[in-house]
């Protein structure tokens, strides 16, 4: 449910102070080193420490303990560096397949987002409020540059392949033997009341939360609670209209949060993602059918969906057989047995391999 899980500014300020701050502290550092060699890149010690005390800040501020956080990422570090040689290869595909206008394209409908969530009227606005929060916006949009490139070469190497790869004979057999997966699903059309934490006490948000649905299920008017109240950009002209769902697909806590209700009824208070908290009314509801009905596209999706995994596995086991990747020797034991797991169990790799390989 995309449009309850946007973060808003005060998040995404959040997320990255710890990288502004870890930036100051690594500026003394004059000797850095290798961890691993990917092709032409490398993997330092220094990233990877960003890495480990970003993920550790994170566990802290889901509640857990500064020694607790330490204790699990540490454990995981060998898994943490495979990930990032992961990244490297796939990063470095990326420019191979020149998907930086993709890229390009999604980092900026990301900050468009914000600064309309945020009711922000330019890009340079913007990056001024980032930066009175600590955030330097050039590594926020790194940050995106990296997550996108990831996103666009699986899609476009792995996912598209996967979908286009059936035959029409494909399609039928696969539909004939699932039917039950293209049955009419339970739909939901919603609409929403946002309260947003930004500059609050979530405390006092998640009050009058409760307070307004008290008073929306004692018969008051939810357009007006809207108008009054809503956080989201436009919610009056649109009069809180979210959208219509197939219920299987909603994040879990808002399937919860709505199971049982009818068409005008209002949802008890959902806190998303630290972000703010949402109230929702049911605007219609219809009930699944047993009628199954073929659609191409649909069914092309559900055999992508079934194959994407082992799809994906394959594919970076590729991409690292046609790859030169070094590790350190002082952290091959921790990462080799992780990164080269699906290799090994195939196959044994011969003492003449010019990869660092298990």
């Amino acid at each position: 449910m995309k449009k309850f899980k946007t973060a808003s500014l005060l998040a995404l300020f959040t997320v990255f102070c710890s990288v502004a701050s870890y930036s100051q502290e690594s500026e003394t550092k004059v000797v850095d080193e290798v961890v691993a060699q990917v092709n032409d890149g490398v993997i330092t010690l220094s990233r990877v420490n960003r890495e480990v005390k970003d993920a550790i800040d994170s566990l802290v501020a889901q509640g857990k303990s500064k020694e607790d956080a330490t204790k699990m990422i540490e454990e995981k570090r060998g898994e943490l560096i495979a990930n990032m040689i992961n990244e490297e290869l796939l990063l470095q595909k990326g420019k191979e397949l020149n998907v930086d206008q993709d890229v390009d394209a999604n980092i900026n409908a990301r900050f468009l987002q914000i600064m309309k969530e945020q009711n922000i009227k330019t890009l340079d606005a913007l990056y001024q409020e980032m930066q009175k929060q600590g955030v330097d916006p050039q590594q926020v949009r790194d940050t995106w540059r990296r997550q996108a490139t990831r996103e666009a070469v699986i899609r476009r190497d792995v996912q598209q392949k996967i979908y286009w790869e059936p035959t029409g004979t494909d399609l039928k057999t696969y539909y004939e033997a699932h039917k039950s997966k293209f049955t009419t699903p339970e739909t939901v059309t919603l609409s929403e009341i946002f309260l947003s934490f930004a500059g609050r006490n979530p405390a006092t948000v998640r009050e009058k939360g409760k307070q307004i649905v008290a008073q929306l299920r004692a018969g008051g008017d939810f357009s007006k609670a809207v108008a009054e109240n809503s956080d989201r950009p436009d919610a009056a002209k649109t009069n809180g209209k979210v959208d219509t769902f197939n219920v299987k697909e909603l994040d879990p806590k808002f399937t919860k949060a709505i199971e049982g209700l009818k068409a005008g009824q209002y949802s008890d208070p959902i806190e998303t993602d630290d972000v703010g908290v949402d109230i929702l009314r049911i605007d219609q509801r219809t009930a699944p059918t047993s009628d199954s009905k073929f659609d191409e596209n649909a069914v092309r999706m559900a055999i992508m969906q079934e194959s994407f995994p082992a799809a994906q596995k394959k594919y970076m086991a590729q991409l690292r057989e046609d790859s030169y990747v070094k590790i350190n020797d002082t952290y091959r034991p921790l990462v080799s047995p992780i990164l080269f797991a699906e290799e090994r169990s195939e196959k044994p790799v011969s003492d003449k391999d010019k990869k660092d390989k298990p």
